[in-house]
């Protein structure tokens, strides 16, 4: 298989959208998440993802910010690999891809959140060299 990852034109940023209800669950509509990505794309927020020839099967949000902590850093979120292609190493190889951008771009650091009920997850980015380094709080207003 060949593989592609790079950052989707922002012309094209609704056909993540199914990959990300999937990891949500369909929490959100697909409107409310139309909505959201046409602001995100405004700010500081690009998006990776991942081609197997024309079909689209993984996707990373990329958020670029510098924090007082950590200098220059990128976020990785909303994570997606599309069921079928898990469990290949093809997780590592996108994250490969992603640090390089990042440090093309200037980047010193990456820093994510994981939901608390996703272990697989946890494991992945533990075995990525991250370290737990606070708690996420949300509060909705």
């Amino acid at each position: 298989m060949a593989f592609a990852f790079k950052i989707i034109e922002k012309e094209h940023i609704d056909s993540v959208i199914p990959l990300v209800q999937k990891l949500n669950g369909n929490q959100v509509s697909d409107a409310v998440m139309k909505q959201r990505f046409s602001e995100m794309i405004t700010q500081n927020y690009e998006c990776a993802v991942i081609y197997d020839g024309d079909k689209l099967i993984g996707v990373c949000g990329l958020w670029f910010c510098t924090r007082h902590y950590s200098g220059k850093s990128v976020e990785p979120d909303h994570v997606f690999i599309d069921d079928g292609y898990r469990s290949k190493g093809l997780g590592k190889l996108f994250f490969e891809w992603i640090y390089n951008y990042a440090l093309s771009k200037g980047c010193e650091a990456a820093e994510l959140n994981t939901y608390v009920s996703n272990g697989s997850s946890h494991k992945f980015y533990f075995n990525e060299g991250f370290k737990i380094l606070g708690y996420h709080f949300l509060k909705k207003l």
